[in-house]
């Protein structure tokens, strides 16, 4: 998460890392709120595993908005085992930004179910797997834009 935090610094926005648990979302929700603290100030976010924990957090402690870089909709090869029973209780604005050949995200299916978040936006970035290294500067500009204009 090192580049992800020093880009956001670089343009202005606190950030820091939290190490979570494996061994499920759930087990690391906890872990998250702890760590970000709740409320409207608070702008959570991660990449993968890390947001949707994340997405999760945001449900219980009333975050301001939410960044997820390449949410893992679903297990590569099982895209009928969704993650996505939390979606429709968000009630922060969330960015979600996501590579068209993300095998944990199909583009039909992002575009599908992200619409069950309130004020959601859904960023795609052509050619990019799941991991946003190689457009990182363009996404984290997509980013800080988003919680410039949308976030309290």
């Amino acid at each position: 998460m090192k580049p992800y935090v020093d880009g956001f610094k670089r343009r202005g926005i606190d950030a820091v890392a939290v190490d979570l648990p494996r061994g499920g979302a759930e087990r690391a929700v906890p872990v998250f709120i702890k760590a970000s603290g709740r409320g409207l100030e608070v702008i959570g976010g991660g990449q993968s595993f890390g947001g949707r924990v994340a997405s999760m957090a945001a449900v219980e402690a009333d975050f301001g908005g939410l960044v997820l870089f390449s949410y893992p909709l679903h297990r590569p090869g099982y895209p009928d085992q969704l993650r996505i029973e939390h979606l429709p209780s968000i009630r922060c604005p969330t960015l979600f930004l996501s590579g068209d050949r993300d095998p944990f995200a199909r583009v039909e299916l992002l575009k599908q179910y992200t619409k069950l978040v309130p004020n959601s936006r859904l960023e795609i970035f052509k050619g990019q797997g799941h991991g946003l290294l190689k457009v990182l500067d363009q996404a984290l500009d997509v980013a800080a834009e988003f919680i410039l204009t949308n976030c309290k």
